[in-house]
């Protein structure tokens, strides 16, 4: 037998899922007939309301649990030490779920929220780490806010900058300073930070009337090892290209290495641009040309809103945009 939801509930009714979700969870929001209607209806098809959310509001633990792919990557630990910040003015503890991209281990760490262990979740990537559907009522869903990352579901707040216009920024530098032939280096194609930036990429090139060449795409993941083994990878292309986009810092750090290995000088050779502008940065060797993101900002903001959720109080926007920012510095070169 299928299992029965509040859609169906809504459809013997004949209210709408918003109206379903009020007549179980905000009873004041509803006329006594309507609850009645859909109580009635609930009956009839043996439906059980799930209980998580209610739950979640009437019993705290003080913890957050943020789900965060690698705790060790030099972008992310700004992002908790943000996070750190204002939970501890709040009270909250943070527990730091590090998964390495398990999905399972994402499951693990939202359990949490679901045996109470933790209030909510900050979610570090783009996989919501439980079974919700499209429309499923925001009141159904734990409270949670993806940062940098957007998980797919309307209802889930997201923080992050304008990942596209920063892809975007960062070719139109190296656009303006002659290049043409431009390498991409990407981190997980299935990230939608990784697929944002890429379209600003190919649409700064088509508004400049230079076809972006897709030979020259490396896909992998957001690691220095990767950006080693990528533009290695990329000098032996048919044709070498004259810069490297990096889409994320620490690809551009293994890409650096692996050009100076090769007997490349970065930037008289190749210029290398980066994005996120890590603390380390502006040490590399030569220091990084880079898209600046507000990283602790970007903490703050995902814990002040899941905060805010926990106590019952929703923005009216589910969509927080940070500014961002081009950083030049020694590693891109006009080209002769």
């Amino acid at each position: 037998m299928e299992k029965v939801g509040i859609k169906d509930i809504a459809a013997r009714a004949g209210v709408s899922i918003a109206t379903v979700s009020h007549a179980f969870r905000n009873p004041g929001r509803v006329s006594d007939k309507t609850r009645a209607r859909v109580l009635e209806a609930a009956s009839e098809l043996g439906y059980t309301p799930n209980r998580q959310a209610v739950s979640l509001r009437t019993a705290r633990s003080g913890n957050i649990v943020v789900i965060i792919p690698d705790i060790a990557d030099s972008y992310n630990s700004e992002i908790i030490k943000g996070i750190e910040a204002v939970a501890r003015n709040r009270g909250y503890a943070v527990l730091l779920g590090d998964t390495q991209g398990a999905e399972e281990r994402e499951r693990e760490f939202a359990n949490m929220v679901q045996s109470q262990q933790a209030d909510g979740i900050i979610l570090m990537s783009n996989n919501v780490p439980f079974d919700i559907e499209p429309d499923t009522p925001i009141e159904d869903i734990p409270p949670i806010v993806n940062g940098c990352e957007f998980a797919g579901h309307p209802g889930i707040l997201s923080v992050s900058i304008d990942d596209k216009q920063g892809g975007k920024d960062a070719i139109n530098h190296l656009l303006e300073l002659g290049h043409r032939d431009i390498g991409v280096i990407t981190g997980d194609r299935n990230s939608t930070s990784t697929q944002r930036r890429l379209e600003g990429f190919r649409e700064a090139m088509h508004e400049a009337g230079a076809e972006p060449d897709e030979n020259l795409i490396i896909y992998g993941t957001y690691e220095a090892d990767m950006g080693e083994a990528a533009a290695t990878e990329l000098l032996v292309r048919k044709k070498r290209p004259t810069a490297i986009f990096c889409l994320s810092d620490e690809l551009a750090l293994g890409c650096m290495y692996s050009l100076r290995t090769a007997g490349f000088s970065v930037p008289d050779d190749i210029s290398v641009i980066g994005f996120d502008d890590i603390a380390f940065a502006r040490y590399f060797s030569p220091p990084l040309t880079t898209i600046a993101q507000p990283a602790e900002a970007i903490g703050r903001t995902c814990t002040e809103l899941l905060l805010d959720l926990i106590d019952g109080k929703r923005p009216k926007s589910n969509r927080f945009i940070l500014p961002h920012a081009l950083i030049v510095r020694s590693s891109t070169k006009r080209i002769n």
